[in-house]
């Protein structure tokens, strides 16, 4: 190393990384200062010192503009990797214990339902009474984000690629089905054809877009020809259910989601009734993380259900696709 790589660690303010984290996140100096319940000169002097310690400019920023640089964004991936390691401390040091201690974060796709989940969880809860968890609910790109950035024990979600560094493993499959609520003309209809459909307006997922992780619902609704545009979108699946029983417009949901809705007269499922679109929803991890024991513990149970229970025991109402 240069001596100025080697007096760098020693010559940083770590706390001037945190304050720069959340700046850019929050896309403001004002919003970071409320969020740190700081004076506003106080994080624009912090900002104004990293740079200086640096020797970059990281954000460029002016009336109604506010811009990370090239170097700044490789120092917010950076800290955000460092902040995922601090945040995995105290379990870590808690790893020699003889009883399994610490804590699991999670980070899911609103519509993970699936027994199969919830057993690892039962039985790892069982087994582990002192680990204590944290679940947060996120649009896939957002889970797939922490994940990379370290912020998570591992995340739930869709995906149309592997990302970059990341490992990915179908945790279950699913089939999407069209709904309308009890207030739509055809909820009553004795029959329903494909036909009946037709121009009728939608509603959908934010990620049911094209060439992304539910494009196979997209030919779904082209199937059925609905409206063109969506007169509306959640990345919420309870969101997108409420919408379709509200009948702001037919929408698509998974059928073993929706089957309990269907049995309580909420909803109805809409033609098409075969070759249904699967989506796989898949278990993503970070192999730079340093797992926990807990972590490990419970990895290496998901990784046991999906080696023993072949896909096709963890695909949801695949009749329903014939």
């Amino acid at each position: 190393m240069r001596p100025y790589e080697q007096r760098f660690p020693w010559n940083l303010d770590w706390n001037l990384l945190r304050t720069f984290m959340v700046v850019v996140e929050q896309q403001s100096i004002s919003r970071a200062a409320d969020f740190l319940g700081l004076k506003q000169p106080t994080i624009s002097s912090a900002l104004k010192r990293l740079e200086e310690t640096t020797g970059h400019r990281l954000v460029e920023r002016g009336p109604n503009r506010f811009r990370v640089t090239r170097a700044g964004k490789v120092l917010y991936s950076e800290c955000s990797t460092i902040f995922g390691s601090v945040s995995q401390l105290p379990a870590l040091l808690d790893a020699g214990e003889e009883e399994i201690t610490g804590h699991i974060s999670m980070v899911l796709a609103s519509h993970v339902v699936s027994p199969h989940f919830d057993e690892v969880l039962d039985h790892f809860a069982q087994r582990h009474p002192k680990v204590t968890y944290s679940i947060v609910v996120a649009e896939s790109t957002e889970v797939v984000s922490r994940i990379q950035q370290n912020r998570a024990s591992f995340g739930i979600c869709l995906l149309n690629a592997v990302p970059k560094n990341l490992q990915a493993k179908v945790l279950f499959r699913e089939f999407f089905g069209l709904y309308c609520g009890p207030r739509h003309r055809l909820f009553g209809r004795e029959k329903i054809g494909l036909a009946d459909l037709a121009g009728e307006p939608s509603v959908s997922f934010q990620t049911e877009i094209e060439g992304g992780p539910l494009d196979s619902v997209v030919r779904l609704r082209e199937r059925a020809n609905l409206a063109p545009g969506l007169r509306g979108v959640s990345s919420n699946l309870p969101e997108v259910r409420r919408m379709i029983i509200a009948n702001i417009g037919i929408g698509a949901l998974p059928v073993h989601v929706a089957a309990q809705d269907v049995k309580l007269g909420l909803l109805r499922q809409l033609p098409p009734n075969s070759r249904l679109p699967p989506v796989d929803i898949y278990l993503l991890t970070n192999p730079r993380r340093k797992n926990t024991a807990p972590e490990d513990v419970i990895l290496r149970m998901f990784d046991s259900l999906i080696e023993r229970k072949v896909l096709a025991e963890r695909t949801y109402d695949k009749d329903t696709s014939c």
